[in-house]
């Protein structure tokens, strides 16, 4: 790269606002490990200067969008690239992006691109159960109430609905279940960790540690973590829950362009190049395992994609309209 290292950069990310020195100034949600080789082979394919911050993980994706709700009065980012949706549709509904279509978009499905072209979704993380199967037999879990069953009392789990992917899945219940079945499922949830029958861990990584290693059967986590614990050699199983019923929530990578984007030409072609089917594809072979949201996209035999699966039908601009509120309804049932 030209510049100094995008790893130096990012640790710049609370203290300093992106520089007028790059062509291009992108805010990335995904982990650096895995957003970080593709921005630099952009740099070197088109002779830019990339620009990258990058979410620490304890911020879950929320320290990123707040910078760009705190900023938006003077945008210093151009292209928001966000590890899940609910999010990015917020601030689209909150009047923060601007539209962009991408012809880099035209073969992914329109349930993963906004209707006026506000942010469109690929490389995917699907919502799952991961089963120690020492412990159990993956076969006996077929759906989220399985979580709940008095035969696992003290043995599932699951992370607060607070953050992420958790917090999106939990929004999206209310949609899709009614706002009674969908409340009684959370107020359960707490109800039986009160009681000590179910944990609630900090994140679906801790969750996915604690099936990993015994001290759970199961619980809720995502395929990238998922995808880990079997690299590791973890005796683990995943179940797309609910396939007889709602489907399995599959929650989308997603890029957007800042309203006011200061280097709006070289956003779109950073655009481009990550809604590229090349970018998609790596992403599936990436330890996180991500799933191309395009059938015709190459993935490994380990990655199931879209079209194998029953996918839960999923509004997300509903679910990212309702998830500031949501968020704080949730913090109060499940924050002690």
């Amino acid at each position: 790269m030209r510049t100094p290292s995008l790893l130096a950069l990012s640790a710049l990310v609370l203290t300093t606002s992106c520089g007028s020195d790059a062509d291009v100034v992108i805010y990335c949600a995904l982990d650096q490990v895995h957003a970080e080789p593709l921005i630099e082979r952009f740099e070197e394919e088109t002779g830019l200067t990339v620009r990258a911050e990058f979410d620490v993980e304890a911020n879950k994706t929320v320290g990123l969008v707040s910078r760009l709700r705190a900023e938006s009065s003077a945008t210093r980012c151009d292209v928001f690239w966000n590890n899940e949706i609910a999010n990015t549709v917020a601030l689209g509904e909150e009047g923060l992006l601007q539209p962009y279509d991408s012809p880099s978009a035209a073969d992914i499905p329109a349930v993963f691109r906004d209707a006026d072209h506000l942010w469109t979704g690929f490389a995917a993380r699907a919502r799952i159960l991961i089963v120690n199967t020492d412990l159990a037999d993956p076969a006996e879990l077929t759906g989220m109430w399985d979580l709940f069953d008095e035969r696992w009392h003290g043995k599932a789990g699951m992370a607060k609905p607070l953050t992420g992917t958790t917090l999106t899945h939990a929004t999206a219940l209310f949609g899709l279940l009614g706002e009674a079945e969908a409340l009684r499922y959370l107020e359960t949830a707490k109800a039986l960790n009160e009681e000590g029958k179910l944990a609630l861990t900090s994140g679906n990584a801790t969750l996915m540690k604690q099936v990993a290693s015994g001290q759970l059967v199961f619980g809720w986590t995502d395929t990238d973590d998922f995808n880990v614990a079997r690299l590791e050699g973890k005796p683990v199983a995943a179940v797309y829950p609910d396939q007889d019923g709602l489907g399995t929530m599959v929650i989308p990578n997603t890029v957007a362009m800042m309203k006011g984007a200061p280097n709006e030409a070289n956003a779109q072609r950073l655009i481009d190049y990550i809604l590229s089917e090349d970018v998609e594809r790596e992403l599936a072979f990436a330890r996180s395992a991500q799933i191309p949201v395009r059938a015709a996209v190459e993935r490994p035999v380990y990655v199931r994609g879209a079209d194998q699966m029953k996918v839960m039908d999923v509004d997300f601009r509903a679910v990212g309209k309702e998830l500031p509120a949501r968020h704080e309804e949730l913090k109060e049932l499940f924050v002690d």
